[in-house]
């Protein structure tokens, strides 16, 4: 909670439920839980009285309000209400807190990502918003929406500022949107951000083409017979029916998809079982409406050939790899979508002109996937550790909605929270894979293993340094409060690693792996499902915007409490990952660092 994240904050919010294993919070009451409940129709409202209640200790103020973004229920009864806040009507930028109630609705304590009072002195603008619509077009290249005025409280103050969004930004890879924050007293830029996280790093592009390298992925469909056409259930004598087809893969193999009938020689690659999670074309333009794009429609519900030259074939990798994560994510959580709330995921393939890269684009709530630039990357990016890479950002965007302190003039991303964003996408996206559990592309702990880079993947998470590409970190050390969020995200992704496996060497599905610890600790895994839980849990609950590695250990740590116990076997293997990688009580940094 030491450093800001530079994103816009999201206006429009949903509440959604689910129910996990009980938990407590970072900041309890004083004396513990309080005595009298805060008697209340919701939990949202006793969350909010609770809030005021508790001022001292959530930093609410005057002015204040807070919206609910998300409230989480446990088996036991208690919740865990996630507020976004304005003050005085102006959205506030980093002041995003969770309450946590006990199950009669008494206040047992909050996580917030503004260690203050968020109270700027003064909420009369001396630029006008033409002015600061200016200044975000010159900044960010592009075509400037209407500038809203905020409170920016990220970087340990409160500055009135507008928040202008940019669309067609040249200084994102494929004309995408951004958002500007823009000091409202004095003009001064406080951050340029791209609305989406992408798959492929400027760093990245930019060590391969120094190398003089390019990824050259093996693609083609596993041997065997498609899967039948059938409608599920009784024959269709009325439309739309769910229908199970086949898909011919560029790296998943032969896969079902299930699919929707619309006639009886027609059917669309729409997946009712699971919220009617689409698939479209982009149609080469940059897109970042899904409804602009073309359903994928055939007529004997076989997709694909197993080359690029069907359009249809990236679109069976993406709709395979989209429903394959939001199958994890219920299997493993009850999470019930990206955003937890019944709706089903969306993808584009063919998005832009010879863009190599994959993104997860919070304007659109959508993964977009570029053909490959021709260069760099030749084929489309629709492998599936990458989808449910680039889905778990959605996933944290509807959570703790972690952000990059910092974003340099090259679109490079820097700083803590960023990084664990990064190594989150990781850590699920690699278990997606295990969730899968397809021959045709064996679940490991390696990101990227299927791009057909010379290293063999993109990141790892046993030994992450092993990465000469992004030089990706083993350890946390002062220096990562701002490195690139990529290369930075080995730190929690070790501690994962180490938490769900151990240290040592091992060999997993084919796969040796040899993790290190900081201190030459032996480290015994818990077992990657336990260790997920554990992570996912202390997302849900613990984290905030501005979530550094310290405050994930302590995330983890609250997590194995409420699941386990604080003097469990877990508990102690929380504890033992983050010294492995040298995260640890004593080396924690002090406020504002």
């Amino acid at each position: 909670m030491r450093r800001p994240h530079i994103r816009r904050v999201a206006i429009a919010v949903a509440v959604t439920t689910a129910a996990t294993i009980p938990g407590t919070a970072f900041a309890s009451a004083p004396d513990g839980p309080a005595r009298v409940a805060v008697q209340a129709a919701s939990p949202v409202a006793a969350a909010r009285a609770a809030a005021f209640a508790h001022a001292s200790a959530t930093g609410v103020t005057d002015g204040d309000t807070l919206r609910a973004k998300d409230v989480m229920t446990d088996p036991d009864g208690k919740q865990h209400v996630r507020f976004v806040r304005t003050h005085q009507g102006l959205p506030v930028l980093g002041g995003d807190l969770v309450v946590h109630l006990g199950r009669r609705g008494e206040y047992l304590g909050v996580t917030r990502a503004a260690d203050h009072v968020v109270k700027p002195s003064t909420v009369e603008a001396r630029l006008t918003p033409e002015q600061a619509e200016r200044k975000a077009e010159a900044v960010a290249k592009g075509d400037a929406g209407t500038a809203q005025l905020v409170v920016d409280a990220r970087a340990g103050g409160a500055t009135l500022a507008y928040q202008v969004v940019v669309t067609d930004s040249d200084t994102t890879e494929a004309g995408q949107s951004s958002t500007v924050v823009v000091d409202a007293r004095t003009g001064v830029v406080r951050s340029n951000t791209p609305n989406s996280d992408e798959f492929i790093s400027p760093s990245l592009a930019a060590a391969l083409r120094e190398r003089g390298e390019s990824a050259t992925p093996q693609t083609g469909t596993a041997p065997g017979a498609a899967a039948p056409s059938a409608l599920t259930g009784a024959a269709a004598a009325h439309y739309p029916a769910t229908a199970t087809g086949s898909g011919a893969s560029l790296f998943a193999g032969k896969v079902a998809l299930t699919t929707t009938r619309t006639a009886r020689t027609s059917y669309l690659l729409k997946d009712p079982t699971r919220w009617n999670t689409e698939t479209r074309d982009a149609k080469g333009q940059e897109l970042e409406s899904f409804a602009r794009g073309k359903a994928f429609t055939d007529g004997d519900n076989k997709w694909g050939t197993g080359t690029t030259s069907a359009r249809t074939t990236a679109a069976v990798d993406a709709q395979y790899g989209i429903t394959q994560t939001l199958d994890f994510y219920k299997k493993a959580f009850g999470r019930k979508g990206i955003k937890n709330n019944s709706a089903g995921a969306k993808g584009m393939v063919h998005f832009g002109s010879k863009v190599g890269n994959a993104f997860w684009d919070s304007t659109c709530g959508c993964m977009l996937y570029g053909d490959g630039d021709g260069d760099l990357f030749k084929k489309p990016l629709v492998v599936l550790d990458v989808t449910g890479h680039e889905l778990t950002h959605g996933v944290v965007d509807a959570t703790a909605a972690l952000e990059p302190t910092r974003v340099d003039n090259d679109g490079n991303q820097f700083g803590e929270p960023g990084a664990l964003n990064e190594s989150l996408a990781d850590i699920f996206g690699s278990n997606v894979e295990f969730s899968a559990n397809n021959p045709k592309n064996r679940p490991n702990y390696l990101v990227g293993e299927k791009l057909g880079l010379a290293q063999k993947f993109l990141r790892r998470l046993d030994h992450p340094s092993l990465d000469r590409l992004e030089e990706t970190i083993d350890y946390w050390s002062p220096a990562a409060y701002d490195t690139e969020v990529h290369a930075g995200s080995g730190v929690s992704s070790h501690a994962f690693y180490l938490l769900a496996e151990g240290s040592g060497r091992k060999t997993i599905n084919g796969v040796t792996y040899d993790s290190p610890t900081f201190d030459g600790s032996r480290v015994t895994g818990i077992g990657r499902t336990k260790a997920t839980a554990v992570f996912y849990r202390a997302l849900t609950r613990y984290m905030v915007s501005t979530t550094d590695f310290h405050d994930a250990r302590t995330a983890t740590l609250k997590a194995a409490t409420d699941m386990y116990g604080a003097n469990s076997a877990e508990y102690k293997a929380v504890d033992a990952a983050w010294a492995a990688v040298n995260v640890t009580t004593a080396n924690t940094p002090a406020a504002g660092h």
